[in-house]
């Protein structure tokens, strides 16, 4: 009944043991330089699940000596924080810092956000908290300007098979875990550790050797058939974007449908409409673009599962829309001719007459200030207009 989780167990205690975040984590980067200057500062953690949040708000208390006090924003309220802030004042009295994480943060309401900001501010307390979520839309803009928002990435396939082969030798269970098993272990966790802490944990107690379907069976859920690195990934998303230029809605939903189903990220999915929406549809359907962006930022804010109504909602839309290449023909023309001619001398009638003397050399000649206005020699450089 006491055992702790393999995830627990494996637990960073100093950041040299942090597997991934190299971008906050490296020499010279903000959270070693906290650390090494012992001098703590209010941060925002955004970051998937599983990327390390809590386990970094942990390091940096113990490495500057300060005294870590745990809220979670789902089970907390305005006495649990008055709680924290007497303590951190009695903490005070002793010359203790109190560092003061809030898990899902974004769950508080902006009352209870507001309530932070004068201890914040004083120094009193150190606040980290962590979330899933835009902080730009869930953290109010005074908490925000008082605190440094790191982002943490999703981890690797590499970096989640160094977790779990990490595990396996403390555990002296490393054969076995065959490397192929490894794979379909970081590949199921979708980028979060504790998930795939805990299928390996799982598997490991059915006994004996671990196989994909044993793997199958403690994680419930199908192998994936799609590596985001592999060709699957660049297959499947070609076939969804060629769906989509061809205005077979039923094919798109179903590339769709395969991405989701395999973890692929739900915004690199939007980006690409956002792509399509200009690339393929352009000038014959200009509320496309604003559907696709509009698509990226429900993704942002409502995340998935629920998003996946925006992502098909957007998919059909473009199926279902005209196409015209207008805009990309017209784009690559005008590269292919800035290219060509790039040192091109910008007429003079089109040129900003800042001086009178600029005026006196046939600046802005002949050009009226007018809505439409069309000048009699034409907007292109002379030796442009040549070849056209």
């Amino acid at each position: 009944m006491g055992r702790i989780p393999l995830a627990e167990q494996m637990r960073p205690q100093n950041l040299d043991e942090v597997i991934g975040q190299s971008h906050l984590l490296g020499e010279g980067e903000l959270l070693r330089q906290i650390v090494r200057r012992a001098e703590p500062v209010s941060l925002i953690l955004w970051g998937p699940p599983g990327t390390g949040k809590t386990t970094l708000a942990r390091i940096i208390a113990r490495e500057v000596n300060a005294e870590f006090v745990e809220l979670s924003a789902v089970t907390s309220g305005k006495k649990d924080v008055e709680k924290v802030i007497e303590h951190a004042r009695q903490n005070w009295n002793f010359n203790l810092r109190t560092i003061l994480f809030v898990d899902e943060i974004h769950r508080f309401n902006k009352a209870q956000q507001d309530a932070f900001l004068p201890y914040v501010e004083s120094g009193l307390i150190t606040l980290i908290g962590a979330t899933t979520e835009n902080p730009s839309f869930e953290v109010i803009t005074p908490l925000l300007s008082r605190a440094r928002v790191l982002v943490l990435q999703q981890l690797t396939k590499d970096e989640i098979v160094l977790v779990l082969k990490r595990a396996l030798k403390v555990l002296k269970q490393t054969k076995r875990v065959p490397p192929k098993v490894l794979d379909y272990l970081a590949e199921l966790a979708d980028g979060d550790a504790r998930v795939a802490l805990g299928n390996l944990e799982l598997a490991l107690s059915f006994g004996g050797k671990v196989t994909p379907e044993v793997v199958k069976a403690a994680a419930q859920r199908r192998l994936p058939g799609y590596d985001k690195k592999g060709d699957t990934h660049y297959d499947v998303i070609s076939a969804f974007i060629k769906s989509l230029r061809g205005s077979d809605s039923v094919a798109a939903a179903y590339y769709l449908a395969r991405m989701i189903d395999a973890g692929e990220d739900p915004k690199f999915i939007a980006r690409r409409m956002v792509i399509f929406a200009s690339e393929d549809i352009g000038l014959a359907g200009n509320g496309a673009l604003s559907l696709a962006v509009a698509t990226f930022e429900a993704v942002e804010r409502v995340g998935l599962p629920e998003a996946k109504y925006n992502l098909f909602h957007c998919a059909i839309a473009l199926a279902r829309s005209q196409k015209s290449r207008e805009t990309t023909d017209a784009m690559n023309d005008a590269f292919s001719l800035a290219r060509k001619y790039p040192n091109s001398p910008v007429p003079l009638h089109l040129r900003n007459a800042a001086t009178n003397l600029m005026k006196d050399l046939g600046y802005t000649k002949d050009y009226k200030w007018q809505a439409g206005f069309k000048h009699k020699k034409g907007f292109l450089p002379e030796e442009i207009k040549d070849v056209l």
